[in-house]
């Protein structure tokens, strides 16, 4: 068995950073298995001009013009810091690849399981980014939440086939998708996983995807002892340009009925119980647009997010109070830069948005900064 520090390429932090560069991996070699070691430790350095958001911005934080609260708030952690061990190992004609990875962001900021698959002749099964939506319109940010209306950029458990660009997976319903918000005569079930669809494809410097989910929104009504559901579904469309030197387009459309978090960051769950005891879906529609544009040793980013629920019909039912939120909006701003290999510095300003049923509104702004080192 040899150990050896290589070079290779190391995305920082896909789902808030997504930052490229070059970082170093410690790689094991034990007979035909190639293991790679690799992380980061990443300080958060956060000033909230209005509200306190929380150590990733949460827009149910933000606080509604004219409701009283306090104004300026410093936050300073490093719950994104990361690990992570992959292997590769040649087996039937194939490669076996296995992943495993964590960081500090789980309950009471205890270290969590981000990633836990195998991968082999186009089989991979684990714990992964859910199958609805990638990273083709995501534009990086230094906040761990960055932009909502995306497809989710969460991980799920699943069993997923991929050939060329396309790719289905099975995925388990209880983590993205959220539950019916039940009534008081029963409760949310899941009887079947979601099924998702994606392909990917590019030509030159343009990249595109296409994805779509079809899940069920159940629920058990006790006081008529059945199960009432109705089909969601979703669909996403994301794509990347170069189009000059140094500068890159990136956008995303999101819509569907009964989505909730399929939709990131929506501001409601896939459905309701209605006056009749059944389920009823909740509209969303989101979408993303940025540039990013090279600058001496980094980039500078500009992105837009925006998450939309129709709530109307829910909140005549009485199932949801017009004081529920519809939509979420966000702005960010920022420089990425790293002066040396492994080491990345950054600067950011947010500005946020939630507006409710009844009109209601509120935003606030977020400073932020972030000192990253990989290995």
């Amino acid at each position: 068995m040899t150990i050896q520090k290589t070079a290779s390429l190391f995305t920082a932090s896909a789902l808030a950073l997504a930052v490229a560069g070059a970082a170093q991996a410690y790689t094991i070699e034990a007979g035909d298995t190639t293991a790679n070691v690799y992380g980061y430790a990443k300080l958060d350095m956060i000033y909230d001009v209005d509200a306190d958001l929380g150590n990733a911005v949460g827009h149910g934080n933000i606080r509604l013009d004219g409701q009283p609260g306090s104004d300026g708030h410093t936050t300073i952690h490093a719950y994104q810091s990361r690990l992570g061990f992959t292997t590769a190992t040649p087996a039937g004609g194939s490669e076996l690849k296995t992943m495993i990875e964590g960081d500090f962001f789980g309950a009471n900021n205890n270290f969590r399981l981000r990633h836990a698959y195998g991968e082999w002749s186009g089989i991979l099964a684990g714990q992964t980014w859910t199958n609805f939506g990638g990273f083709l319109g995501m534009t990086p940010t230094i906040d761990f939440t960055g932009q909502v209306g995306q497809a989710n950029i969460g991980r799920q458990a699943q069993l997923r086939y991929t050939v060329d660009g396309f790719s289905v997976a099975l995925e388990e319903p209880t983590a993205i998708g959220g539950a019916v918000a039940a009534g008081e005569d029963g409760e949310s079930k899941n009887s079947l996983p979601h099924l998702t669809l994606r392909y990917q494809g590019g030509v030159g410097d343009f990249n595109y995807a296409a994805s779509g989910v079809v899940r069920e929104v159940e629920y058990y009504n006790s006081a008529q002892d059945s199960d009432k559901s109705s089909t969601g579904w979703g669909l996403n469309l994301e794509a990347s340009a170069a189009v000059a030197e140094g500068v890159t387009l990136r956008g995303s459309v999101t819509h569907g009925d009964g989505l909730g978090s399929y939709m990131y960051g929506s501001p409601s769950g896939p459905g309701y119980v209605n006056a009749d005891g059944g389920v009823s879906k909740v509209r969303g529609t989101g979408g993303t647009a940025g540039i990013s544009v090279a600058a001496g040793d980094g980039n500078v980013n500009l992105g837009y997010g925006i998450a939309t629920v129709d709530l109307d019909d829910a909140v005549d039912e009485g199932a949801f109070a017009a004081t529920a939120n519809e939509k979420f909006e966000s702005i960010y701003l920022n420089y990425i830069w790293s002066p040396i290999n492994n080491v990345s510095y950054g600067i950011e300003a947010g500005y946020h948005s939630r507006k409710q049923v009844d009109g209601d509104t509120g935003d606030a702004v977020r400073l932020q900064g972030m000192v990253m080192y990989n290995f």
